[in-house]
């Protein structure tokens, strides 16, 4: 019996509450073509093949490769995909198959990189682009996605997810859910990647202004973007905005992240 591997970050959910409360949110259609990462024992994967057109599993681990195949290798809409999910090349290895949904108790030490894999980046969103993302993934970071602005959770993980995708926190669940269990609580989410309705006039200097602008949550905005744009300039725009001249990162939401960047010319920015 395939035993989890700590250097794999693997714990085996073992609670069919957790597991109905991930398809429910999955919405899964019969006609849907669904990607899991990090598939483990197939608790999950058995569910998705009763009520799904096919799924794609994406493992690394050798052993539990073996155990998949073995469970599921005789079922002609389900393949699996012994690799590193990081490093896979989805629409070159899947073709005209691509799934729409992606649907994964994902290990948590590698959470930002899987989400950055699955989203894309503001000046970049991924390609393809999933209907609908279901992830088990650690509380400290659903946190941070579903993050409201001026709370101490909000970052610019919340920024750049919430520009790319909306997202949702289905329901917490308790380390006890897993086997083993891990340090940490974890939760459901579900993300909707989508244009954002009124987008960057140019999301490459959105980005670099989040990116030095939550350089330190202590600072004040002003304070944090002297180095890319003329403070005066920036408290002007501030103004304009009627955004407090005192307000740090976390204080703006998305929307007026994206006025700001618009408002600041990146010409603005110093030759160093």
């Amino acid at each position: 019996m395939a035993q989890p591997r700590k250097r794999f970050a693997q714990h085996w959910l073992r609670s069919q509450t957790v597991l109905q409360q991930i398809l429910l949110a999955a919405q899964i259609q019969s006609s849907d073509r669904i990607l899991e990462i990090g598939p483990g024992k197939g608790v999950l994967t058995r569910e998705l093949l009763a009520q799904a057109q096919s799924v794609v599993a994406v493992e690394l681990d050798r052993d539990l490769c073996q155990l998949m195949r073995h469970m599921f290798g005789g079922q002609t809409h389900f393949s699996l995909l012994e690799c590193d999910f990081l490093k896979l090349d989805v629409a070159v290895e899947l073709g005209e198959a691509l799934p729409n949904k992606v649907v994964a108790n994902i290990p948590y030490n590698i959470t930002s990189p899987i989400l950055a894999k699955l989203l894309g980046t503001i000046e970049s969103p991924a390609q393809p682009v999933y209907e609908t993302v279901v992830l088990l993934v650690q509380k400290e970071v659903a946190d941070r996605l579903v993050a409201e602005p001026g709370s101490k959770t909000f970052n610019g993980l919340s920024v750049r997810s919430q520009y790319l995708a909306h997202c949702e926190l289905i329901c917490p669940v308790p380390a006890s859910s897993f086997k083993p269990p891990p340090k940490v609580d974890s939760a459901v989410i579900r993300l909707t990647p989508r244009p954002y309705p009124q987008p960057a006039q140019n999301p490459q200097w959105l980005s670099t202004l989040l990116k030095v602008g939550f350089g330190s949550r202590r600072k004040m905005l002003r304070n944090n973007l002297k180095s890319l744009v003329d403070r005066d300039h920036l408290s002007e725009c501030l103004e304009q905005l009627h955004i407090d001249l005192q307000a740090r990162a976390e204080n703006l939401s998305v929307s007026e992240w994206i006025a700001l960047s618009d408002s600041l010319h990146p010409s603005q920015v110093e030759t160093r």
